[in-house]
This record gives structure tokens, sequence and C-alpha cells, in this order.
């Protein structure tokens, strides 16, 4: 059985690591308390720490000034956004074609741009799925899901006889830390009235 007081600093803690190590090796030998606080019993051999200010490294792993790894709390991280008027090809960038939604329903973590981007805050495995209508007996639109300028999957609507047609699809991605994903269309036109025209994400768990 091993006596440890109760700590509320690292300064603290340091003080009373050596001789919990010391009696963990040996097992018979008990650390005392440093003074009057009152002690804590431990009768296992995992000690966890909590930091309430651990450092946070660019790949959003956090460490604590004693070496300890501390997972990063932010991993609650979805979107949803919604188009509410037509979206016409020449509205676009002739370059870029991205697809904007110009209601942005849901943005925990504010990880979905202005621009209708997403941009991953740390590697991990995310879902994306959209639903994107197309005009009423216009030409077939064809909708891709691009990651850093890549077309990942795909999506069309073509049929001249069904009112509001759409090209839905989606997927699971293993994204790094700042990949973008973003809708781009093809060729087509686009109806987003009634909100009907969707683009949604979130992450699953982090890596």
């Amino acid at each position: 059985m091993v006596v440890l007081k109760a700590v509320r600093s690292y300064a603290e803690l340091s003080k009373v690591l050596i001789p919990l190590w010391c009696a963990l090796l040996i097992n018979s030998t008990p650390c005392l308390a440093q003074n009057d606080t009152e002690p804590i019993v431990l009768e296992g051999k995992c000690l966890v720490v909590c930091d309430s200010n651990p450092a946070t490294d660019s790949k959003g792993s956090s460490s604590s000034p004693l070496g300890i790894s501390v997972r990063a709390a932010n991993s609650k991280v979805a979107f949803s956004a919604v188009r509410s008027t037509n979206h016409e090809p020449s509205e676009m960038s002739n370059k870029t074609r991205i697809i904007y939604f110009d209601q942005i329903l849901v943005n925990v973590g504010n990880f979905f741009t202005l621009e209708s981007v997403f941009v991953a805050p740390r590697k991990g495995i995310y879902s994306f799925n959209f639903h994107v209508i197309k005009v009423y007996q216009s030409q077939t639109i064809q909708v891709n899901l691009m990651l850093n300028g890549k077309p990942v999957i795909s999506a069309f609507a073509g049929d001249k006889d069904v009112t509001r047609e759409a090209a839905t699809n989606g997927v699971l991605l293993y994204l790094d830390k700042e990949d973008k994903v973003y809708l781009k269309l093809e060729k087509g036109n686009l109806v987003g009235g009634w909100q009907y025209s969707t683009f949604s994400g979130f992450l699953v768990f982090p890596l």
C-alpha cells in the first residue's frame, strides 16, 4: 500500500514522485506525506495527472512539464450548411467552381469557412455528405467532393422528367491537419431554393 498526499501543483507533485516510485519498486516501503495535509491512499500502480494548462504542439497533441502526453480536448467538430437561393455557375469563380452555401446552420469549432471550405483542425476520421439539387428540366449536373484540390467522390443528377432531382453522396475520409474539403460543380446549374441543397460533415474520432 502506498500513501500519497493530495497535491495541487507540479512543484508539490515532484516532491512526492520519487518516494512513490521507490515504494512501487520495492513494494514495501510507504511514501509519507510531506506535511499535515490529509493523505490519499493509492492501492494500484497507476497515477493519472491532470494538467489544467497543457502545452499544445502543431499536431494537436499536448504535453505537461512532466513529459506526460495529454490528448487535446478539441474533439468536437461539426458543420452543416444550406443554399437558400438559386446558384448559377456565373456566380462562381471561373477557376474554382466551388459550390457556395450562404447559410451555415451548425459550425462547431468554426472550421467551415465563409468560402464554404472545411479546414480540418486535426488528424482524424471525418464523415461528409452532400445533397445538391439540379434545375428542373435542365442539363445533368455533376458534383465532386474535393480534397486539397483533387476529386474524391462524385454524384450525378440528370433525369429531365424528375422535379428537383438531387446529386447525393457521402464518404468517410482520413484527414490530416489543415486538409481542405469542399464541393465543386463540374457542370450544370443548381437550384437552392427552399433550402434543399446541403453540405454537412463532422469528426468521427481523432487520431
